[in-house]
């Protein structure tokens, strides 16, 4: 078996909602029946028990090593711990090939999944060892390494609930939520919304205690100090137990508590040291560590922490208590899990000797063994939430902490003997606040009911009725996305918005240009996602990036599909048939949002199709009243757009409202067919988006088809007395159009430039010469970088056969180059005359051509 591409589908694609690795594989021809593999399948199951049942045998009755290898990539994820639970595997076109479809919830785990599981079915084959274990112990790692973190964890899954789309921004912490001008960020758990002098504030104890202690916080007294002798100065003035630790530090690192004598004073400096540039002594205040955990003015969590300890049974050892602690499944190394394994490090060392004991000594029954001084869950403590517990004065003294601070999400440290009582009748107070705090303890505490904080976090970010959605208009068909995009766009800022747009020609913000070239797939629409100045999206869609990559955003407010005719592209990456491209656009359809809409073309019959699929409703556009599925779709009081009487009418139950084409330039009086269409289509996604009809009739009116505003798409021009059409038509569909739009223009003669794009069908390529031959005079034929990969004069070959029986073509020739091509055509041009250049290169072609414009009007001037 043999990966011939492997891709990720990063977003909602042609198979599923749900991320997914798909793999295109081709098998050999004794593994298109595992049957003829002897005992195959029970070396696989020696190998990987949890394999799981191979899927029914295909309509042929067979089951490939493709179907192998589909459910050995989902069983490793599954056990490994990823919750993925799609996979498909689906026949290819040609003999022997597969694509194999697996859910990911980390692409790179997904990715090794698909290598690892390659290697077990070779080594199935082959009869060959193969480490199950290691292979999945190796998944686990890799997906802890990746994956967000418990807490940030939390939040995303917080917003994900309320319907928030998100985005990590980078392989840590940072995550993007919501659209253009309504996005947020986070990182870890903290907002954006947290200046960099909170935090700064807050990582300075000293400077904390300061400022909590001006505002009648309680705190406990201290300051900083210089060195080992000065730590000791500072505790002798304190009196009694004090604290060490760092001025800076965080996650309790570097911190001793409960310390008396000079040794234990000096040695805790040192460890401080390691951890901060400056160090702190504070009175130790004798009690219990609480988490409080404030967001926004709300205390929404608590947590009495505990530090890491064993009990003594006199017959274990220290260590084999520790080992035995260590052995709970809730337990790991980093912050993956609930908790963390407990290590016998130097300071758990210097406290066993604390308390006379090392870990080879065997505590008696029943002696609490203490590791740490502080209750961290970074060191192995555990958490009792007590929530329900907590007094309102010392939520008041918490929640005042947080707001002294500046910090909108934030971790207070408190010591007192219970939360139950205020703070000062129990010499209780406030040794630490925290930006960025964890929240495990509060999500999954040892002890108690978890706490949805990170609900608590996202309600603070984003009020109730607002979900970070910006307007998201899809648009995706064969012919007609560029313009429809660019009048949708221009619609939308008549309303006020500021607009980010992608096309085949660039990506717009707010009408300045940030990027050029094809940009109709995913990678562009993720730019106008997260650019802060764009307050509603208009995001051409095509088949490539579907493809390649899945849809750029979990849904859309509209998705509009222009049409799908004969189609376009057909026979390139297993897309053969109208039908295989119909499902593939209707990809955005099928991610409408529940109260979102479709805007269906009622002419074309593969659009109508689509409206099943549309989670929301339904706008269809069409060429008249009479339709019947316009008709249809009005009697049920739905909306409909459609041509009538010179005017362009959208209607919904018993309200329409009509616009004259005379008012809408881009369809020239209502005389250019498909014009006409996109007009309607994006009358209607306006409409659903909530543009106001004054917005769109204004819109309408300002808009022209010239090659500023929708280069390369029926752009006129006058020359010499002749008129010139540019357009990028590349499809027989979309010849057709302009062949229809072209003879409704008086002309004395009429003249047309064509190349076909080779990685086009032979009889596509035919078809287009066909069609031009019934409409156009003269044919000038030209080959140039469009070839894709055909011989030299293949194209013109093809487009000859077209010409063959032309009914009106009474001349061709055949140039090469496309500038040549263009001059030949300009320079055979009489008044009168009407010319087509259907361009390949855009830009450059559109450059040429206004030049010849610009020299002959400075000549005949």
């Amino acid at each position: 078996m043999n990966v011939t591409r492997l891709r990720a589908l990063r977003g909602p694609n042609l198979w599923s909602r749900v991320t997914a690795i798909e793999a295109a594989v081709t098998c050999a021809p004794e593994e298109l029946d595992l049957r003829r593999l002897n005992e195959f399948e029970t070396r696989l199951r020696q190998r990987f028990p949890q394999v799981g049942l191979l899927p029914e045998p295909t309509d042929r009755g067979m089951v490939t090593m493709a179907h192998a290898l589909e459910i050995t990539v989902l069983a490793l994820q599954t056990h490994a711990g990823c919750p993925v639970s799609f996979s498909r595997t689906v026949s290819a076109p040609e003999p022997g090939v597969f694509q194999v479809v697996v859910q990911y919830t980390e692409e790179a785990v997904g990715r090794l999944a698909f290598d690892l599981a390659l290697q077990l079915l070779q080594a199935a084959r082959d009869d060959t060892p193969f480490d199950t274990d290691a292979a999945l112990a190796q998944l686990r790692e890799l997906d802890e390494d990746v994956r967000l973190g418990p807490s940030t964890g939390s939040i995303v899954e917080a917003a994900l609930a309320r319907g928030i789309p998100y985005r990590r921004l980078t392989t840590g912490s940072l995550v993007q939520f919501g659209w253009g001008s309504k996005q947020r960020r986070i990182q870890a758990a903290e907002c954006d919304t947290t200046s960099a002098i909170a935090e700064s504030i807050a990582q300075d104890k000293e400077l904390t205690k300061k400022l909590l202690h001006a505002v009648g916080v309680p705190v406990p007294l201290g300051r900083p100090v210089r060195d080992a002798d000065d730590a000791w100065r500072a505790a002798q003035e304190l009196g009694g137990a004090v604290v060490v630790k760092p001025r800076d530090g965080h996650q309790g690192k570097g911190v001793t508590a409960n310390v008396h004598t000079e040794e234990q004073v000096r040695a805790a400096y040192e460890t401080a040291r390691q951890y901060g540039s400056e160090v702190l002594v504070e009175r130790y205040l004798p009690g219990i560590d609480f988490r409080l955990l404030v967001v926004g003015r709300k205390l929404v969590a608590a947590a009495r922490r505990d530090p890491p300890l064993v009990v003594g049974d006199g017959v274990h050892t220290v260590r084999e208590l520790v080992d035995q602690v260590n052995a709970d499944p809730r337990r790991g190394d980093g912050h993956a899990t609930p908790l963390t394994r407990i290590r016998l490090d130097d300071i758990a060392l210097d406290r066993l000797a604390q308390q006379g004991l090392t870990p080879d000594s065997v505590p008696s029954l029943g002696m609490r063994v203490v590791l740490r001084n502080n209750a961290n869950l970074s060191t192995g403590g555990t958490a009792t939430d007590v929530t329900d517990e907590v007094h309102p004065l010392v939520a008041q003294r918490a929640v005042a902490a947080a707001l002294t601070v500046g910090l909108d999400v934030c971790g207070v440290d408190v010591v007192c003997q219970n939360v139950v009582e205020p703070l000062e009748t129990q010499s209780g107070g406030i040794v630490e606040v925290n930006a960025a705090p964890g929240l495990r303890m509060h999500l999954s505490p040892s002890y108690g009911k978890g706490r949805n904080v990170g609900q608590a976090i996202i309600d603070h970010m984003f009020p109730p009725g607002q979900n970070g959605r910006i307007p998201l208009i899809a648009v995706t068909g064969t012919n007609g996305k560029t313009t429809t995009v660019r009048l949708t766009a221009h619609l939308l800022a008549q309303h006020g918005w500021r607009v980010g747009f992608t096309d085949t020609n660039g990506v717009y913000i707010n009408g300045r240009q940030i990027d050029q070239g094809d940009c109709s797939g995913p990678r562009s629409a993720r730019r106008v996602l997260a650019h802060p100045d764009v307050d509603a999206a208009v995001l051409e869609t095509a088949r490539g990036g579907i493809l390649r990559e899945g849809l750029a955003f979990d849904r859309c407010q509209v998705a509009v599909v222009t049409n799908i005719g004969t189609g376009d592209h057909l026979g390139l990456n297993y897309i053969t048939t109208v039908e295989d491209l119909s499902a593939l656009k209707r990809v955005i359809v099928q991610n409408v949002a529940d109260d979102g809409m479709a805007v269906l073309n009622a002419a074309d019959p593969h659009c109508v199709a689509m409206a099943e699929f549309c989670p929301g409703q339904v706008t269809y556009f069409g060429p008249s009243a009479r339709h019947p599925v316009i008709a249809t779709h009005r009697a049920l009081g739905r909306r409909v757009v459609f041509a009538d009487d010179s005017c362009l009418v959208a209607a919904e139950a018993g309200w329409q409202v009509r616009i004259p084409f005379s008012q809408i330039p881009l369809t020239d009086g209502g005389s250019i067919p498909f014009q006409v269409d996109n007009a309607m289509a994006a009358v209607a996604a306006a409409w659903a988006a909530g543009v106001s009809w004054d917005a769109i009739a204004h819109g309408l009116a300002t808009f022209t088809a010239d090659a500023h505003t929708v280069p390369g798409r029926f752009n006129r021009f006058a020359y010499r007395g002749a008129t010139v059409i540019a357009d990028y038509g590349h499809n027989p569909d979309a010849i057709a159009a302009l062949c229809q739009a072209v003879q409704t223009l008086p002309a004395r003669k009429r003249l047309v430039v064509i190349s076909a794009a080779g990685d086009r069908r032979d009889q596509d390529i035919i078809e287009q010469g066909r069609l031009i031959g019934e409409v156009f005079d003269e044919v000038v034929l030209f080959e140039d970088a469009c070839q894709r990969g055909r011989a030299d004069g293949e194209v013109i070959a093809l487009l000859q056969r077209g010409l063959q029986a032309a009914p009106k073509a009474r001349w061709q020739t055949a140039i090469r180059g496309e500038f040549a091509a263009i001059d030949t055509a300009l320079d055979r041009l009489e008044p009168g005359d009407v010319c087509l250049i259907l361009i390949d290169q855009v830009e450059e072609a559109l450059a040429h051509i206004s030049r010849r414009v610009a020299e002959a009007t400075e000549a005949a001037a």
